[in-house]
C-alpha cells in the first residue's frame, strides 16, 4: 500500500466541490429548469386552419412570452453556429466547393425573411403533422436566416486572413487539417465571431415580429413571444403595451449580456494575436465564478479540451514516398474541373428555366417594372450605407481601441441594435402625415435602423483585434490624425469593415420589406421600391410575384457582391491581412 503524495492531495483538492461550485450548480440547473418549463407547450396539438391558444395583452404574461422568444433565438443561434463552422470552413478551404458556396451564400443572404417564410411554413407544418412544433420550427428557421449569413461571412473572412506565420508554424509542426482548424484557424476567428454573434442575436430581435406573427396568404399563425405581443400592441395601437414590451426586451437583453455575451467577450480575449499585453482586459462576474470553482471548472476545462482531444485521435497523415504517388496529370485535372463546372452550369440553367416557367404568367412589361423598383431600393441602400459608414466607423474605432469603453457600450449597443424598427412606425407615420413629408425619402431611415449596427459591431471587432504592439509602434513613431488612420486604423479594420458592409447591405435590402410600407392604425404609407412590392404580394398570397420579387432582389444583391464587395474581400485578403 503506497502512501499518499502531495500531488494526490492536490488532485483531491481540485475535485472537491467548494462554495463557488454550489453557486454555479444552482445557476446552471436554474437555467435548465427555466428552459424546460418554457418549452413545454412548443409541441401542442395543432391543425392548419385552426388558431393556437390566443395571445393575452396582459403584461403579466410577458415574462413567459420573453422566455419562449429566448428559446427560439437560442435554438436558432445554435444552428447558426453549427452552420458557420461547417459552411464557412468549406467555403474558405475547399478549392472545388469554394467558388460555389460563396456565391450561394450571397444568394441566401439576399433572400428576404418573408421569402423564406412564404416557402417554408407549409413544409415545416407538413414535416410535423398535427403538432405546433412545425410552426415553431418555421419560426426558428426564420430567425436562423437573420443570424447565420452574418456569422458565416465573418468566419469566412477570418479563415481567409489567418496570418501566414501561424499557417507556416502549423505546417512545421505537422498539424493535420483537423488540428490546424481547432488550434490555429478557429481560435484566430473567435474574437470577430463573438462580436458578430452579438450582432446576429440583435438581428434576430429585429425580425422577431415577422418570425412569431406569421402571415403568408391564407396561413396565419401567432406564436407566444415578445415579437407577436408587439405585433398585437401595434395592431391595437396600445402604447402602454408597447412600453411594457420594450421594458421586458431591455431586461432580457441585459440578462443576455450578463449571462452570455460578457463571459464570451472576456473568454475570447485570450485568442487575440499580439506580442504585448493589452491594457485592461474585459471582465465578467460569471466567468470569475466558474474560474473559481473546482469541480465545475474542471468539467468545463474537459469540455473545452474536447476538440483538442478529438484532434489527437486523428493521427498525422503519413506522406507516401514520391515514387509510390500517382498524381493526377494537369490535363486530366482540367477535364475534371470542366466537367464539374458544366454540371453546375446545367443545374443553374435548369433552375432559371423553372423560375421562368413559374413567373411566365406575369407580362414582360411588368417584369421589367420590378427591376425598376429594384433600382429605387438600390439607390436608398447605397445612400444609407454611405451615411452610416461616415457615422459609425470613427465611433467603432474609438470604442474598439478602449476595452473599458467596449464593455460599457456593449449592452447599450445591443439594446439599440435589437430595438425593432416596427416600434418607430407610429412616430414616423404621424410625423410624415403631420408635416406632409415625402414618404419616398423619410421612410428610408427605417431601413438602416436595424442594420447599421452590423457596421458598428464589425468595426469594434476589427479595432479591438489590432495588436497592441502595432498601436505602441504607431505611438512611438508619432503617428496621429489622418496619418494614423491611413497607416494603421483603416488597414487594421478593413477586413472586418468589409464584412460589416456586406452584411449591412444584405440586411438593408431585407429591411426594405418592412420599411418601405409602414402602417399605424388605418394609415398606411408606401414608398416606391422592391421591398414594399414584396410585402404587398406576400399579404395577397401572390406566389408568382413573390418569387419574381425575391429573384430580382437576389440578382441585385449577388451582382453587387460579385462586382463590388468581392473585390474588396480580395483586397482585404491580399493587402490588409495581419502578417
Amino acid at each position: 500500500m503506497q502512501p499518499h503524495t502531495t500531488d494526490d492531495n492536490f488532485r483531491g483538492k481540485l475535485t472537491t466541490p467548494n462554495a463557488w461550485d454550489l453557486a454555479a450548480f444552482f445557476l446552471v440547473m436554474g437555467i435548465i429548469a427555466l428552459l424546460a418549463w418554457g418549452s413545454r407547450e412548443m409541441a401542442l396539438p395543432y391543425v392548419p386552419g385552426k388558431t393556437v391558444p390566443s395571445l393575452s395583452p396582459d403584461p403579466w404574461h410577458l415574462p413567459y412570452y420573453a422566455l419562449r422568444t429566448v428559446i427560439r433565438m437560442g435554438a436558432a443561434l445554435g444552428l447558426s453556429l453549427a452552420f458557420t463552422l461547417t459552411y464557412a470552413t468549406l467555403a474558405a478551404k475547399s478549392r472545388r466547393l469554394g467558388p460555389i458556396l460563396v456565391p450561394a451564400l450571397d444568394i441566401l443572404q439576399s433572400v428576404p425573411i418573408l421569402g423564406f417564410l412564404s416557402v417554408t411554413v407549409t413544409g415545416f407544418i407538413s414535416l410535423f403533422p398535427g403538432s405546433l412544433l412545425g410552426v415553431e420550427a418555421a419560426s426558428i428557421f426564420a430567425i436562423f436566416t437573420s443570424q447565420a449569413w452574418n456569422m458565416a461571412f465573418s468566419f469566412y473572412q477570418s479563415m481567409k486572413t489567418v496570418p501566414k506565420d501561424l499557417g507556416e508554424a502549423a505546417t512545421i509542426f505537422g498539424l493535420s487539417p483537423w488540428k490546424r482548424f481547432w488550434r490555429v484557424e478557429a481560435p484566430f476567428g473567435v474574437p470577430p465571431l463573438i462580436w458578430n454573434i452579438m450582432m446576429s442575436v440583435s438581428g434576430g430581435w429585429f425580425f422577431v415580429v415577422a418570425s412569431e406573427a406569421i402571415t403568408v396568404g391564407k396561413t396565419s399563425v401567432t406564436l407566444p413571444g415578445i415579437g407577436s405581443y408587439m405585433a398585437l400592441a401595434i395592431h391595437r395601437q396600445d402604447l402602454g403595451a408597447i412600453g411594457w414590451a420594450l421594458a421586458t426586451m431591455a431586461l432580457v437583453i441585459f440578462l443576455y449580456d450578463q449571462l452570455f455575451f460578457r463571459p464570451l467577450v472576456a473568454w475570447a480575449e485570450k485568442f487575440r494575436v499580439e506580442l504585448t499585453e493589452s491594457g485592461a482586459p474585459p471582465e465578467s462576474w460569471l466567468l470569475t465564478i466558474f474560474t473559481r470553482t473546482r469541480l465545475m471548472g474542471r468539467l468545463l476545462r474537459l469540455i473545452g479540451a474536447l476538440p483538442a482531444r478529438l484532434a489527437e485521435r486523428f493521427p498525422r497523415r503519413r506522406r507516401l514516398p514520391r515514387r509510390s504517388r500517382y498524381p493526377i496529370r494537369p490535363e486530366v485535372q482540367r477535364t475534371i474541373d470542366r466537367a464539374w463546372n458544366a454540371i453546375f452550369a446545367l443545374a443553374a440553367l435548369y433552375g432559371l428555366w423553372k423560375l421562368a416557367t413559374f413567373v411566365s404568367v406575369i407580362p414582360l412589361r411588368e417584369v421589367l417594372s420590378v427591376f425598376g423598383l429594384g433600382l429605387a431600393t438600390l439607390a436608398r441602400v447605397t445612400v444609407l450605407l454611405a451615411l452610416a459608414s461616415l457615422l459609425w466607423i470613427p465611433v467603432g474605432v474609438r470604442i474598439g481601441l478602449n476595452p473599458r469603453w467596449a464593455t460599457r457600450v456593449q449592452p447599450v449597443a445591443q439594446f439599440l441594435a435589437a430595438f425593432p424598427a416596427n416600434l418607430f412606425f407610429p412616430v414616423v407615420v404621424v410625423l410624415i402625415v403631420r408635416f406632409r413629408l415625402n414618404p419616398e425619402i423619410w421612410t428610408a431611415p427605417l431601413m438602416i435602423l436595424g442594420t447599421q449596427w452590423y457596421i458598428l459591431f464589425n468595426v469594434i471587432a476589427g479595432a479591438s483585434a489590432i495588436p497592441n504592439d502595432l498601436r505602441e509602434a504607431a505611438t512611438n513613431l508619432g503617428l496621429s490624425g489622418w496619418e494614423l488612420w491611413r497607416r494603421l486604423l483603416l488597414p487594421g479594420i478593413f477586413p472586418s469593415l468589409v464584412t460589416g458592409l456586406v452584411t449591412a447591405s444584405g440586411g438593408t435590402w431585407n429591411a426594405s420589406i418592412v420599411a418601405e410600407m409602414v402602417s399605424w392604425g388605418p394609415t398606411t404609407l408606401t414608398a416606391t421600391g422592391l421591398g414594399s412590392a414584396i410585402a404587398r404580394w406576400t399579404e395577397q398570397g401572390d406566389y408568382p410575384h413573390i418569387v419574381l420579387g425575391i429573384a430580382v432582389m437576389s440578382i441585385f444583391v449577388v451582382c453587387l457582391n460579385r462586382l463590388f464587395w468581392r473585390r474588396l474581400y480580395l483586397l482585404a485578403q491580399t493587402r490588409y491581412r495581419l502578417d
